[in-house]
């Protein structure tokens, strides 16, 4: 095997996808300790400081305990290197959300044992969904009162129309909990009630006959395993990997993230059975990932995270070849050539030179604005990656300066914020006022805190009467030069200079379609 197909085996590229409040942050946390990245739950291992080790770096995520900006972490755990792409838990940020499940091979769930399926987390499959994303299901949150373990397995079944297979089964919930059997090994593990102890590797048993289980556990508890494992494995499919790696049947592990219980089995199934780096789309062709020549794909950028140097990091999923530090790649929108200098690996916020990367990496360019959401970086083939959506806002204010001499330094932090893909903003082509749209209205506050405290510009956002945006375009210029033109007051245009229609209300939004039929009215821009 080459060194390449080597790298490209090893490699697992996912993403956690939950519910807020799920334990997605916990289980990333235990994720990094397992994975020896981090020492001890919340310590970062990087110059022997106490740092946070989960990814919630940006001050408003700190200040409001919710995960807005998705990061990402690269560690090794059996002989593989995990890309984990943290993700927004707020429905507000669903649209950043998207975008990294772009850039991903496969996904956790993680659904709380007491609450079930909820709704964002349905919507997060449905985007897995449509890019055939294998996912594995992580039931977090046994060591409290939770619903039965198949009542779970069949909501999971039928509201999401997916196979089960349980790859664990748990012996008893809340303060009963004990552990869990391991079906894919046949092994008793036992929690340790400590906080942050670690459990131990499990006691191999020969199945569920084996005597030591009757040793371990009390008399009720090993009756109901039994019975139960009995009844799961008539009820479910046994585990199908090519089913799984299709997206029809997810492998469910049971555990308490909190409690470090069930994170190696996890990891272990996603060693074991994850999807190495998979084909990426492009206009022109899949690119596979053993190619040679090297590509990527940009598909977010952000902006100030370091705030002493005003950086913009565009994160870039490989999508081929070998890269390696100081490349010269082709920068396929503006046909620049870019020398790769300085990119970087990270683990949350804290980064480190990347010397070389491999399909499935993730690798930060610093860059002042050039990269944008989409782009594609290659070896000199001109390629256009597809599958990165845009959405239309629904909720669009108005937003000035407190400070009208500030005017000129609130376009530059609302650009920059609008290529991060932070918010969709708008300079109408009548008016002085900009226009910001954003999917959930969290965004707002969290833009507002964030161009004060990183651009040092207090704001205020004020309501619209506007409806919703939509981009306009016409295989005939002259269609479209019309419409603009008997439509002046409406037209804006957005970061990328791209021609925006803002319809006051529904009527006015199908009236103006149906007097322009060779117009398309766009809600989203893939």
């Amino acid at each position: 095997m080459s060194n390449l197909s080597h790298a490209v085996s090893r490699r697992r590229t996912f993403a956690i996808i939950s519910h807020p409040d799920a334990g997605k942050t916990t289980l990333t946390e235990k994720l990094l300790l397992f994975g020896g990245a981090i020492q001890m739950a919340g310590a970062v291992k990087a110059r022997g400081e106490q740092r946070r080790a989960h990814s919630d770096w940006m001050k408003v995520e700190r200040e409001r305990g919710i995960s807005v900006a998705s990061s990402v972490m690269t560690f090794d755990y059996a002989d593989c290197t995990f890309n984990l792409l943290d993700t927004p838990g707020h429905e507000d940020f669903s649209e950043d959300t998207y975008r990294v499940l772009t850039a991903v091979d496969s996904a956790v769930m993680v659904i709380d044992a007491a609450k079930g399926i909820e709704e964002q987390t349905r919507k997060l499959f449905e985007v897995c969904r449509l890019r055939d994303v294998p996912i594995m299901t992580f039931i977090n949150k046994l060591d409290r009162e939770g619903q039965d373990p198949f009542h779970l397995l069949d909501e999971i079944e039928q509201s999401l129309a997916l196979d089960v297979t349980p790859a664990s089964w748990p012996i008893g919930m809340g303060k009963a909990f004990l552990g869990c059997y391991d079906l894919w090994k046949d092994q008793l593990i036992l929690m340790e009630r400590s906080k942050g102890g670690m459990p131990g590797l499990g006691a191999p048993c020969t199945g569920l006959d084996d005597p030591e289980l009757d040793r371990q556990l009390p008399a009720l508890a090993v009756e109901a395993l039994r019975h139960d494992v009995e009844m799961a494995r008539a009820l479910c499919k046994p585990f199908d990997i090519q089913a799984y790696r299709e997206g029809h049947m997810t492998p469910v592990f049971f555990g308490s993230a909190v409690n470090n219980f069930g994170v190696r089995e996890l990891l272990d199934g996603l060693a074991g059975q994850a999807p190495p780096p998979r084909p990426q789309p492009c206009v022109e062709r899949p690119i596979m990932p053993t190619e040679p020549h090297v590509t990527g794909v940009v598909f977010k950028v952000q902006a100030n995270m370091d705030p002493r140097h005003r950086d913009r990091i565009a994160f870039v999923r490989l999508a081929s070849g070998h890269f390696k530090r100081g490349m010269k790649l082709k920068h396929v929108r503006s046909g620049k050539i870019m020398t790769m200098h300085n990119p970087v690996m990270f683990l949350a916020q804290d980064r480190g030179l990347a010397e070389e990367a491999f399909p499935g990496d993730i690798i930060g360019v610093p860059n002042h604005g050039n990269l944008a959401i989409g782009d594609a970086l290659t070896e000199g083939e001109e390629l256009h990656f597809t599958g990165i959506p845009r959405f239309a806002p629904e909720l669009l204010q108005k937003v000035r300066p407190r400070d009208p001499l500030r005017a000129k330094h609130l376009g530059k932090a609302l650009l920059q914020l609008a290529e991060e893909g932070a918010a969709r903003v708008f300079k109408p082509r009548f008016g002085a006022d900009w226009i910001v749209g954003v999917v959930g209205a969290l965004q707002f506050e969290v833009m507002a805190d964030r161009i004060r405290t990183e651009y040092e510009v207090p704001v205020i956002f004020e309501p619209t009467s506007l409806f919703t945006a939509r981009w306009v375009e016409s295989t005939d210029p002259v269609a479209l030069k019309k419409m603009i033109d008997a439509n002046q007051a409406s037209i804006a245009d957005d970061h990328e200079d791209q021609p925006v229609f803002l319809a006051r209300n529904a009527w006015h939004l199908d009236r103006t379609a149906e007097d322009h039929p060779d117009v398309r009215f766009l809600k989203t821009k893939g």
